[in-house]
């Protein structure tokens, strides 16, 4: 009898969140305004990290998360000389949450066209941090007016309720793939490739074609040939249905471009560069192998 494949409880619970229909009433429409507050441009690439090489909200969730759990361990085992400090820490993660927040919400506007499990799963990671917020604010009021025992009660609660947002964040990432290169494992042939007929190709039209089973996109632009990654880094959007313009090719999901030449971004939000094949004409044929052969 063949073995029954058995997943980790925590997996199989995110299986369950994943399969809950029903939050895609409220997630659809939270991205939608998102998308709306935040459009593209400077302040979304900043937000994606762009400027950085990677994802930014994965950076920014130390700061909360770190002086939160400081505190709550204060409350602890800190006595009653470390009660100014844990309340520090508490007022400074939550001004940490702010930036962390806003850059979350960002990311997840970008996430609901490419995967429903994401959609649902991201909810439910941003609810469990903004109520864990919620306490850790309600801990620093009882604090102040002088309720110690039910503010650490509070900050024990919140604790737990970024825990369970921090589990989520590392199953949206290392399980979903959110916020990581698209590309990074792509491979290519370093021997040269035909992938197209050069009479295949429209001036400033892309074309999609398959490099041992590995989609990539071929446009001719003023004159030359290029050749790039299909799907895009940022979130996998198919480049092939994007548009060409001034030496760059645009990603039609979420706006991401980059220079055909080298597959630099020029414009956010995607971090990460788009990998450029080097590019020959031979007997009629576009021929690519992978630039670092």
């Amino acid at each position: 009898m063949a073995a029954v494949e058995q997943k980790p409880r925590a997996s199989e619970l995110a299986d369950s969140i994943a399969g809950l229909e029903p939050l895609d009433s409220a997630a659809e429409p939270i991205a939608a305004k998102v998308r709306e507050l935040i459009p593209g441009g400077p302040v979304k690439d900043a937000l994606s990290g762009t400027w950085l090489g990677h994802a930014l909200h994965p950076v920014l969730q130390l700061a909360p998360l770190g002086t939160w759990m400081s505190a709550t361990i204060l409350d602890l085992i800190g006595g009653d000389d470390a009660e100014g400090a844990a309340d520090r820490l508490i007022a400074t993660g939550l001004l940490a949450s702010v930036p962390t927040f806003v850059s979350g919400w960002s990311d997840y506007a970008d996430t609901t066209i490419a995967s429903e499990r994401v959609r649902r799963i991201g909810i439910v990671h941003a609810a469990a941090n903004g109520t864990g917020a919620l306490l850790f604010a309600g801990s620093l009021r009882a604090r102040s007016r002088g309720a110690r025992g039910r503010g650490k009660l509070l900050a024990l609660a919140g604790m737990g309720a970024v825990t369970a947002g921090g589990w989520l964040g590392g199953h949206l990432s290392y399980a979903e793939g959110v916020g990581v290169d698209n590309t990074v494992f792509e491979d290519y042939p370093g021997d040269w490739t035909p992938v197209v007929s050069e009479s295949e190709l429209v001036e400033g039209e892309p074309h999609r074609a398959e490099l041992d089973g590995v989609p990539v996109v071929v446009v001719r632009s003023g004159g030359q040939v290029y050749a790039l990654a299909e799907r895009c880094s940022h979130r996998g959007g198919p480049l092939s249905d994007g548009q060409v313009a001034d030496g760059c090719i645009t990603c039609p999901w979420h706006g991401s471009r980059f220079r055909l030449e080298d597959g630099s971004v020029e414009r956010g939000p995607a971090a990460y560069t788009q990998p450029a094949l080097d590019v020959r004409v031979s007997g009629g044929m576009v021929e690519v192998r992978d630039s670092a052969a």
